[in-house]
């Protein structure tokens, strides 16, 4: 099965000689796509090591100009990520938290601000800092066996990696304030019901089942304009953060123009006129 030697060629590749919590792999299976899985069990905690080399590996995605989609997964069964190393934080002083908590926001901020399109699989549990992860994605997929909290009220804490801010943005301000003051499990199917993800699909024997969809989706994405796709995310993003219409409106326009001059276009429109499958390069 296709998954399972992407997973397994996944397990080979580790992105830094420093730490195999982070695992980057592309696919010659799937061209034009990156894979970029958390990999520090049981749990996927987010320690400072693993923050550090997530933001390592986000650098050299962005370089990328290829790139027509990201995929970020877990190589853990039934977990995506349980939130921040609350082991690690015990130890972690008082005045050194605020800088901590900053550089936590800061790494799903580079995940939002990922030009191409990113897909989230969520295979299982999703807590606190790993919602806010999620949250940081541009589409997200869920199994039947996930299960999502910003739970971070039960800590004496208010979640502090962006999802007061994400959360209402993605399903509204009063089913964001519900889950946030009450830090309720919200299970697969209500995740979909009310557009906290994209899809939930029912989890298979192998339990990849949301990696499987979102591999499904990124396929699609292949045979898109890379730099088409990243002036889309550009207009949407930016434009609805603009505020009224008019003012998305003309950052849609700025987008426009970033798609004319690229030999990607005149690739576009030559196939068309051969009847053939266009090879685009990102340019």
């Amino acid at each position: 099965m296709f998954v399972r030697r992407v997973f397994q060629q996944t397990s080979r590749r580790l992105l830094s000689s420093l730490s195999n919590e982070i695992l980057l792999t592309y696919p010659e299976e799937n061209p034009g796509i990156a894979l970029l899985g958390l990999n520090r069990p049981p749990v996927n905690a987010v320690s400072l090591s693993l923050g550090a080399t997530l933001r390592e590996a986000i650098a050299e995605i962005k370089s990328k100009k290829s790139l027509q989609g990201v995929i970020l997964y877990s190589t853990t069964p039934k977990i995506f990520c349980a939130g921040a190393d609350l082991k690690e934080r015990l130890f972690i002083k008082e005045e050194d938290v605020p800088g901590m908590v900053r550089t936590f926001r800061l790494m799903i901020q580079d995940i939002y601000e990922l030009p191409m399109p990113i897909i989230c699989a969520i295979d299982g549990v999703a807590m606190g800092g790993g919602l806010e992860l999620a949250l940081g994605t541009d589409i997200r997929v869920c199994s039947t066996t996930a299960k999502m909290a910003l739970s971070e009220t039960k800590l004496a804490i208010i979640p502090g990696g962006g999802g007061t801010q994400r959360l209402p943005r993605v399903v509204g301000v009063p089913k964001a304030k519900e889950l946030i003051f009450t830090g309720r499990d919200v299970y697969g199917e209500e995740a979909e019901k009310i557009g906290l993800v994209n899809y939930c699909v029912e989890q298979n024997e192998e339990g990849n089942a949301a990696f499987v969809k979102s591999l499904e989706i990124a396929t699609l994405l292949q045979d898109r304009g890379p730099v088409a796709l990243r002036m889309a995310k550009k207009a949407i993003t930016e434009g609805f953060e603009a505020g009224p219409v008019r003012a998305g409106l003309e950052v849609e326009h700025e987008a426009y123009m970033g798609v004319i001059p690229t030999n990607d276009r005149i690739e576009a429109l030559m196939a068309f006129r051969e009847k053939r499958k266009p090879n685009f390069k990102g340019e």
